[in-house]
């Protein structure tokens, strides 16, 4: 046998042996490239303008519209429709899908008003903003919020899969992880955003806002399987702030109303409102016994 032989046989033995790594014979379940560009659909039709190649003119804002809803319902159904059928449920999931879809399309006003408001929030919030426009062709925040609202939607009306593929689209280009499961309220702002975790059965109220590396996550994850369906992660209420590499644990855990937590804080119990939450500041210790050889300074004497 040769070479080329000998490892095609090896790769073709794992097939067998992995099943659960591998789907051969069996209808794809989703296509991520198809759900990454509907995604851009679905952001053109929430920031008209922006992201078109053209100048959108006014009068032909109707065929536009018209066109592009044409182009996101039909390739949405077919991927809906696959990651119904995979679920291997007892329903018709061509008029499923069809009727996921069209209740998907009606939440584009909604979309489009929560939007602006995080858009407003980021504006308000950041003095290194010096227009909304930046924001909205800027901001990593803004786009993960952005798809995570269009993957909450699908979330919401029980589509399996395609929130989370298209979750982690946003979380690969900014590092910013949102579970579509999670319930964020309006006025919503990521400052930075590299790092942030939002797990699934987040709550958060509006205007709040959130920097870099800040954690809301669930306490313990050893029960696995078991917690499914359990509220795992915390609580934020209105007008809350949380500031950089926080981590937030716990369903139980609950953040009052115009509460403020400094950085670095490892909260797992409960803050109420209008409280303000600080670690004490780490003492640094400084020697001035110490020598400069050859361009370098030596600290080890």
């Amino acid at each position: 046998m040769k070479d080329t032989e000998k490892k095609v046989a090896m790769i073709l033995e794992s097939y067998s042996k992995h099943e659960l790594t591998s789907r051969i014979d069996e209808d794809n379940i989703v296509s991520r490239d198809a759900l990454i560009l509907i995604v851009k659909e679905i952001r053109k039709l929430l920031f008209p303008g922006f992201f078109d190649n053209n100048k959108v003119r006014s009068e032909y804002l109707p065929y536009l519209v018209g066109e592009r809803l044409e182009y996101i319902e039909y390739n949405l159904k077919k991927q809906v429709k696959r990651a119904l059928s995979n679920e291997k449920i007892d329903v018709d999931c061509q008029s499923k899908s069809e009727e996921i879809v069209s209740k998907f399309i009606d939440t584009i006003p909604k979309l489009r008003e929560y939007l602006s408001t995080d858009i407003q929030a980021a504006y308000n919030g950041d003095p290194a903003a010096y227009s909304t426009d930046e924001i909205v062709f800027c901001y990593p925040g803004v786009f993960a919020i952005t798809v995570y609202r269009i993957a909450h939607e699908l979330w919401v009306l029980g589509v399996p899969m395609i929130p989370r593929i298209i979750s982690e689209y946003a979380h690969n280009l900014t590092g910013i992880d949102i579970h579509p499961g999670a319930t964020i309220g309006k006025y919503f702002f990521i400052d930075h955003g590299t790092g942030i975790v939002i797990g699934e059965t987040t709550v958060i109220g509006e205007n709040v806002k959130i920097y870099q590396g800040v954690t809301l996550g669930g306490l313990s994850t050893r029960k696995g399987q078991q917690l499914k369906g359990v509220k795992r992660h915390p609580t934020i209420g209105d007008n809350v702030t949380i500031y950089s590499n926080t981590s937030i644990l716990g369903g139980d855990t609950i953040i009052g109303n115009n509460v403020v937590i400094g950085g670095n804080a490892f909260i797992v119990n409960s803050v109420a409102e209008g409280m303000k939450v600080n670690i004490r500041n780490p003492e640094l210790e400084y020697s001035v016994d110490r020598r400069y050889e050859d361009g370098f300074w030596d600290f080890s004497i």
